[in-house]
């Protein structure tokens, strides 16, 4: 049997809904240097919308941000407005659990980032092996932050001899 070409061509975006759409541009565009694309904002009554997402009678606020080689689509829904959202929710529920960000320099992100009040669940750690070789990172390093309203997310620098695949 041969090998059939994908039906899907990559990740695009990943969207997460915020409860403060101002705060989310905090994150997303000042502290980890994504560049807004796009904004919108549609009152009750947008058809085309409440029939994309599957929700009637929706109103909110939207942003498209690039980071690296995908997208990352913000939406505040103001109608209808949902329930408080669990900021300790843990990544074993069913559904989406995070999303990752290969970065350069986790160390300087993650300062950059406790700095400004984002709670990671520990410090940077390695996997696979040594960490340096002849100057050189071997594996990689990740950990787990959650962004300021508990939506999880992974930092990741990959280094040499990755049991994960670098972008």
């Amino acid at each position: 049997m041969s090998r059939q070409e994908p039906l899907a061509q990559g990740v695009h975006h990943v969207a997460v809904s915020v409860p403060d759409i101002a705060r989310a541009r905090e994150f997303y565009i000042d502290l980890l240097g994504a560049e807004e694309l796009a904004q919108t904002e549609w009152e009750e009554g947008n058809v085309f919308i409440n029939e994309i997402v599957g929700l009637p009678d929706c109103s909110g606020r939207q942003f498209m941000a690039r980071l690296g080689n995908a997208f990352i689509e913000v939406f505040e829904y103001l109608t209808p407005r949902s329930t408080a959202q669990d900021e300790n929710r843990p990544v074993n529920r069913f559904g989406y659990t995070h999303f990752g960000l290969q970065v350069a320099d986790i160390d300087l992100v993650y300062a950059r980032m406790v700095e400004a009040g984002i709670r990671f669940h520990c410090p940077p750690r390695h996997s696979g092996g040594e960490e340096a070789q002849d100057g050189r990172r071997q594996g990689f390093r990740s950990t787990y932050g959650r962004d300021f309203f508990g939506n999880v997310f992974e930092l990741i620098e990959v280094g040499e001899n990755s049991a994960i695949p670098a972008l």
